[in-house]
């Protein structure tokens, strides 16, 4: 079938929004109508150049919502009419990882979704004969996808795909670092270092969570009132702090006793890594948990002094916000449509395919928290 795509020629250019041909689901794939799609900094990242898994030419997308047409040879999980999200997490629920509670790193599908392919080795993807890789394993800025079945999550049909495509990853990501990679407690203090998408998630999923104090950290005044409207309490900008922000945070988490300060969590949604860094030291000492949520710059490293980890600090990462996506993400869902989270503030643009780079160029003025694709 044809559908209209945009497609990422080639890294540090435009989109091209065109018609591709699209081959129809195998065995154990489905065909899904893509509604919605966010754009996300991912998206940007890999067409910037600087991801290293970067593969051209491809369909980028992987924060969508949508309604499968049709499913492939040994299906039974999904039938056609059902709505669902695309997943670039998968959970086949059978692998050594998905069977381990400690993760939710599924690899059923990692080999072959890192070079853009499906789990055959091919493309579903094509012009002319020639193919056009697949992104993240789900390839949104596409009218239509072709996925895994364990690339989908089923979700509730009352669910407006505009709003709940964002789940597809920044809302998950954010929310799920702190209820799933944190296990943030009911009466703890948590740091929030950067207000963007993914961090406006983490405060809302740090006040979800039952934290008493939610610092955020940004060097944009502008973040603040969306931050307290999350959740956040206390709002610090590292530009107007006199000396050193760490010894700033610890003092401002001191309880009054001889605990010395720090946060019980700390998160890192920047990709900076000296702001990682920052956020590990600012925990607290005996147990504070630091957990790096932003993707550095390919070849970045972090660093502390070894003494910060051996009095008890814990530097951890996630992905995916540490959910399961078949599992967890039709659960965000229902806490959305329960107004437990909000989304709708955070999609500041909306827009038809034909404009996708426009709302690129919205997001790298920063003048856009999430901008979504409506097909």
């Amino acid at each position: 079938m044809e559908v209209r795509a945009a497609i990422a020629t080639k890294a540090g250019a435009p989109l091209e929004v065109t018609t591709v041909n699209l081959e129809g689901p195998k065995a154990g794939e489905v065909l899904v109508q893509i509604k919605a799609t966010g754009l996300c900094h991912t998206d940007a990242f890999t067409l910037s150049g600087d991801d290293p898994e970067g593969i051209f030419p491809s369909i980028l997308g992987h924060e969508g919502a949508g309604i499968v047409v049709d499913t492939g040879p040994g299906v039974t999980s999904l039938k056609k009419g059902d709505h669902v999200i695309p997943l670039y997490t998968a959970e086949c629920r059978t692998c050594e990882y998905c069977l381990n509670p400690k993760t939710n790193l599924c690899q059923r599908v990692r080999a072959t979704q890192g070079r853009g392919v499906m789990p055959d080795g091919t493309s579903r993807f094509s012009i002319g004969g020639e193919p056009i890789y697949h992104y993240m394993g789900c390839s949104t800025f596409s009218e239509y996808t072709v996925l895994p079945e364990i690339s989908l999550a089923k979700i509730r049909e009352d669910a407006p795909f505009d709003s709940v495509c964002y789940i597809g990853c920044g809302v998950t990501t954010g929310v799920g670092a702190a209820i799933y990679t944190a296990d943030v407690e009911i009466g703890s203090s948590c740091i929030v270092f950067g207000l963007g998408g993914i961090g406006l998630n983490v405060v809302q999923g740090c006040r979800l969570a039952g934290a008493d104090r939610i610092i955020g950290v940004d060097i944009n005044d502008s973040k603040k009132a969306m931050a307290e409207r999350f959740g956040m309490t206390d709002f610090v900008n590292p530009t107007e702090v006199e000396g050193d922000l760490v010894a700033h945070l610890v003092n401002m988490t001191n309880r009054g006793g001889l605990d010395g300060g720090g946060a019980d969590y700390t998160f890192d949604a920047t990709g900076n890594v000296g702001v990682m860094r920052t956020a590990l030291e600012a925990c607290h000492k005996g147990w504070g948990e630091s957990i790096i949520i932003g993707v550095a710059p390919a070849g970045a490293e972090i660093s502390t002094r070894p003494f910060q980890l051996v009095t008890g600090r814990n530097w951890r990462g996630t992905a995916f916000g540490g959910a399961r996506g078949r599992t967890d993400v039709p659960k965000i869902v229902d806490w959305y449509m329960e107004g437990k989270i909000e989304i709708d503030p955070m999609i500041t643009h909306k827009m038809p395919l034909e404009d996708i780079n426009k709302g690129f160029d919205l997001m790298h003025h920063g003048e856009s928290i999430r901008g979504v694709v409506q097909y």
